[in-house]
């Protein structure tokens, strides 16, 4: 538990900042360097001897009723089981994407406020909370998750929403392919001898294929060959990796070296993560290009792979060379900042720096706001409304009686005569002063100022 809770000091307590991912979640208190756990960002339920798993993001439109469901769920066992906090007495911090759907948004905010009944709730975009953590207020930040890869430019603080870019090539991609591959050439160590692996399993599960991607497989540099020449044998060696009931996988070098390269090699458009990278570039406005491309900010779980972030550099620089980049971007360096934490906690550990700040009850959305407007605002809503009138309609002016008029106009004549009397009166009396005091003795009063000597012989 937070040592505050422990010995009982007074003040507000850490807030409580939550990371929900499509495959993990991260979860932990502000101030803190690091997230308390790392869930996977489902809940299961066993009913009658069965076991069911609901994932928290599903592909298909869920009823909100259910959405409801699985978050209460989720939510109450990350603070019952994982913080073992009071959700009534700290504030939440919620690190979520720019694309997360407003009914997952409002779904969350009901289920804290509602049933959690938290105090406030913050919804702080992961991308440009990543910045905080680096203390710089511009970058390009490239978030691989698991469904897709997005790339958000941020400058000055400021996000830059035309130039979004995402594709559909992330980790859920990687195990697609690493899952046929395996299929396809495999083979499994049996009691009774050796087996492909298609005969002996129909499938596998998905947190064996993430087992072995992380174990196992790693980026490799680009092939600098001609692209008829066929690429030559892999030099890695091949692994042995441990099925249940004794059987043992074989993976070959070749598909823990090329797993990676659907990654840079595109989809059916010719679109990458290094295109997606320097397309948003190019819908950023050309003064804030350089200094977006020095600022190139890594995060997502994808990124951690060895050699990641060397072939994305690589990738970028053969693009720059390229006739569909080199007449449009006129960008010679390209630099990649390194997180000071790994690459899926960057996020969170912005959210945790935000939420540790003075600011946070000024940003938050608290419960009474809520429980009034019954929404949450996002980045397209203004909180001041403004009302602007028709063109057509023109500005009338105020129509008077004529006795209004003519007091109006007999207080004018009044307060211009006793303006115009005072004004001569007073300057009369300067006049009179001034005469006084440049007469000599001796010299009648009516005599005025005598003339210059000098303009006197000039005259002559």
């Amino acid at each position: 538990m937070p040592l505050f809770d422990i010995i009982g000091l007074g003040g507000e307590k850490n807030a409580v900042v939550i990371d929900i991912g499509t495959a993990y979640t991260k979860c932990g208190f502000a101030k803190e360097a690091a997230p308390r756990h790392i869930i996977p960002s489902y809940i299961t339920h066993t009913v009658n001897g069965t076991t069911n798993t609901e994932y928290v993001f599903e592909n298909d439109k869920r009823n909100p009723d259910e959405l409801y469901a699985v978050l209460r769920d989720f939510i109450h066992m990350i603070y019952f089981r994982y913080l073992l906090v009071n959700p009534r007495d700290r504030r939440v911090v919620i690190c979520e994407s720019v694309l997360c759907p407003t009914l997952f948004r409002e779904t969350i905010a009901k289920v804290l406020f509602k049933h959690f009944e938290v105090p406030s709730v913050l919804f702080a975009p992961c991308h440009l909370v990543s910045l905080f953590t680096l203390g710089v207020p511009t970058g390009l930040v490239v978030d691989c998750g698991y469904n897709e890869s997005l790339v958000l430019p941020i400058y000055e603080g400021i996000s830059i929403i035309k130039a979004v870019t995402g594709i559909p090539l992330a980790a859920k991609s990687i195990h697609e392919y690493l899952e046929k591959q395996l299929m396809d050439r495999s083979l499994v160590q049996i009691e009774k001898g050796i087996k492909p692996l298609s005969s002996v399993m129909a499938s596998l599960p998905e947190d064996i294929l993430e087992d072995i991607k992380v174990r196992t497989c790693f980026v490799a540099p680009k092939f600098s060959g001609p692209k008829d020449e066929p690429r030559p044998a892999s030099l890695v060696h091949q692994v042995d990796y441990p099925l249940d009931g004794g059987r043992i996988l074989r993976i070959e070098g070749q598909i823990r070296e090329q797993t990676y390269d659907i990654l840079f090699d595109g989809d059916e458009e010719e679109k990458s993560i290094a295109t997606a990278l320097l397309d948003s570039l190019l819908m950023c406005p050309i003064d804030t290009r350089k200094t977006l491309a020095e600022n190139i900010v890594v995060i997502g779980g994808t990124a951690m792979a060895p050699g990641f972030k060397h072939r994305l550099i690589q990738e970028i620089y053969i693009l720059l060379q390229s006739p569909q980049y080199k007449d449009r971007l006129f960008i010679k360096t390209v630099k990649m900042h390194q997180t000071p934490v790994s690459s899926n906690c960057a996020a969170w550990l912005g959210g945790a720096i935000f939420g540790s700040l003075e600011i946070l009850p000024d940003r938050s959305v608290t419960k009474e706001q809520y429980m009034q407007d019954k929404k949450i605002p996002d980045w397209m809503q203004c909180d001041i409304p403004v009302e602007l009138q028709p063109a057509s309609e023109e500005l009338q002016r105020p129509t008077l009686s004529r006795r209004q008029t003519s007091g109006i106009t007999s207080t004018l004549s009044s307060l211009s005569s006793k303006l115009s009397s005072h004004i001569l009166g007073s300057s009369s009396n300067r006049l009179s002063s001034q005469l006084g005091r440049t007469s000599t003795p001796g010299s009648s009063p009516n005599k005025s100022i005598q003339e210059n000597p000098a303009e006197e012989k000039k005259s002559d």
